[in-house]
């Protein structure tokens, strides 16, 4: 084969992969949409739960009580046909890996993708009452607490991106260590910048409340830790291998 016809088989596979996980993504997307406002009730739960008796929240536009349920619907359809999506690309780009590779990469794309969801409900769980009850408890009196639902999807998102990549710690720890960008003493050594920087990422990507702060530094930090022992145990292995490979 030459390689206009192996770049053109490529395209051809590319497209293949990519029409099955969009059909995938929309059949999600089709089965959500006539429960789409109950999604964002579930959503919203954790600030409505905070406002005071018969708090609610607004739209300011016309579209939106609309449009951002079904934001919330295709966001939903995405997370749940994420494995399969990651099972095609997986498909695509397999056969150009080395076996040791395929072994590596197999984990970590589960552990990843784990990972985010872990980082997403814990903020669900944990960080939006505290964070929300902090926000409503803060209200001068008088002022009454209601925010637009557009807004609110927007902060809530920006919040579940910034746990999700938070809990890709421990995978980001183990590919340095496995690719020997760095050692497993160096991180050891570097672990109180680390600290500091965990807490200024916190006082960057969540509300200026001591409490959510550390919220975002404290799991940072332990995940930190949880990814220098995974590496160390990771390099354990690698050099078992080593070694069976030097005999053989």
């Amino acid at each position: 084969m030459s390689t206009s016809e192996g770049f053109i088989a490529h395209l051809i596979e590319l497209r293949t992969r990519l029409l099955y996980a969009i059909v995938v993504l929309l059949l999600v997307f089709i089965c959500l949409f006539p429960w789409a406002a109950d999604l964002y009730a579930l959503l919203a739960q954790p600030l409505l739960a905070k406002l005071p008796k018969g708090g609610q929240m607004i739209a300011t536009d016309v579209t939106t009580p609309f449009f951002v349920p079904l934001k919330v619907a295709m966001m939903s359809a995405l997370l749940i046909a994420l494995p399969y999506i990651l099972y095609q690309i997986w498909r695509f780009v397999a056969p150009g890996l080395y076996e040791h590779e395929r072994l590596l990469i197999i984990p970590l794309i589960i552990a990843s993708t784990l990972l985010f969801f872990c980082g997403m409900a814990f903020a669900y769980f944990a960080v939006f009452p505290v964070v929300f009850g902090f926000i409503t408890a803060s209200a001068p009196e008088g002022v009454a607490v209601m925010t637009d639902i557009d807004k609110y999807l927007s902060f809530v998102l920006g919040m579940f991106l910034a746990f999700g990549f938070t809990f890709q710690v421990p995978v980001a720890v183990v590919l340095l260590v496995r690719m020997n960008i760095v050692s497993v003493e160096k991180l050891r050594d570097i672990r109180s910048y680390v600290i500091v920087g965990a807490f200024i990422l916190g006082a960057i990507f969540t509300p200026p409340d001591v409490v959510s702060q550390f919220m975002l530094a404290i799991p940072l930090w332990l995940l930190y830790e949880a990814g220098i022992v995974v590496a160390v145990w990771v390099g354990k292995g690698k050099s078992k291998e080593a070694q069976e490979h030097n005999r053989t």
